[in-house]
């Protein structure tokens, strides 16, 4: 098959040059797995050859009080493409991780845990899925194909799965897995979601896929390997505020035109310029529709397509 690329875009405004490749990585707390983390990304993208040839990581610190800013202030003294975001103090998952994607530059723009759970290496197969015409390829631990190393605690596991059947009722019919913290997207269809998005909690990955379902943008589910790793920060009162923050989102975007912002919020002194409002640049569309992300063992010509609603 031959892949399709689109030619780098011209600089953002500000005059910084674009790259290839944009790897957001949110962190609050992550004193003990951040430096590895940001080190076995950097080591894949030095030899990543012509594919990243131009690449960027941006740590977003997320408010934390331990040592988490400081080391990912010496990650980018050793590496100067890797660059430091601090918010000042907690406000959410997803508050760090659209901090992240606004600053960022990428043709296209990688979201990725601390902890590793999905190897870097996996990037490869959701970069294929955008060079066949995808505007988004997720991560998905659902499906037989997907590769589990180390799985979680029976009691996480279950409660994982009911939110998700409840998310796909709620939000996103037929996306298995919402919730995996590995997520390519093309750069400038990501900024113009971001820039839209209100949700600053864990369900944030949700109100962004209704984003590009709405604007026709088509996403695929992607199986990767991952591991469970110690240290998680969801606790389980936090099940109940995703499905809390994902009927918000239902409320919030159900009828409303794509590329229409919800109720404003305040902007953050530190947020790009602009970044809270609705002055966001119309994006050309990819394909008609959205093609609902199928189980990662059927074949591609039996998916269906669907629009916003999932029918």
């Amino acid at each position: 098959m031959t892949s399709r690329r689109a030619a780098v875009p011209p600089p953002r405004p500000g005059g910084r040059s674009p790259v290839e490749l944009s790897v957001v990585i949110p962190a609050y707390n992550e004193e003990a797995r951040l430096r590895d983390g940001v080190a076995e990304v950097c080591r894949y993208l030095r030899a990543g050859g012509d594919r990243w040839e131009r690449w960027e990581v941006i740590v977003v610190d997320d408010g934390s009080t331990d040592t988490t800013a400081a080391l990912a202030a010496r990650a980018a003294a050793d590496e100067p493409r890797v660059r430091l975001i601090r918010t000042g103090v907690n406000r959410g998952k997803g508050h760090a991780v659209r901090r992240g994607v606004l600053a960022s530059r990428g043709r296209r723009v990688l979201f990725c845990d601390a902890d590793g759970a999905t190897p870097i290496e996996e990037l490869a197969r959701l970069a294929d899925r955008l060079d066949e015409g995808y505007a988004a390829a997720i991560g998905s631990r659902a499906g037989p194909a997907a590769r589990i190393e180390v799985r979680q605690h029976p009691v996480r596991e279950l409660l994982g799965k009911a939110g998700n059947r409840l998310i796909q009722v709620l939000a996103v019919p037929g996306v298995r897995d919402t919730q995996c913290g590995f997520k390519l997207f093309d750069g400038d269809k990501a900024r113009a979601a971001f820039a839209l998005a209100r949700t600053d909690g864990w369900g944030f990955d949700v109100e962004i896929l209704r984003h590009f379902r709405a604007r026709g943008w088509p996403v695929a589910e992607v199986p990767v390997r991952w591991a469970h790793r110690a240290g998680s920060k969801v606790g389980p009162l936090d099940y109940a505020r995703v499905v809390a923050e994902v009927v918000a989102v239902r409320i919030r975007t159900t009828g409303r035109a794509p590329g229409v912002p919800g109720p404003r919020r305040s902007r953050d002194p530190e947020e790009p310029a602009g970044s809270a409002g609705p002055d966001v640049p119309d994006v050309p569309d990819g394909r008609e529709g959205t093609e609902s992300p199928a189980d990662p063992e059927t074949p591609a010509g039996q998916r269906s397509t669907t629009r916003e609603n999932g029918r």
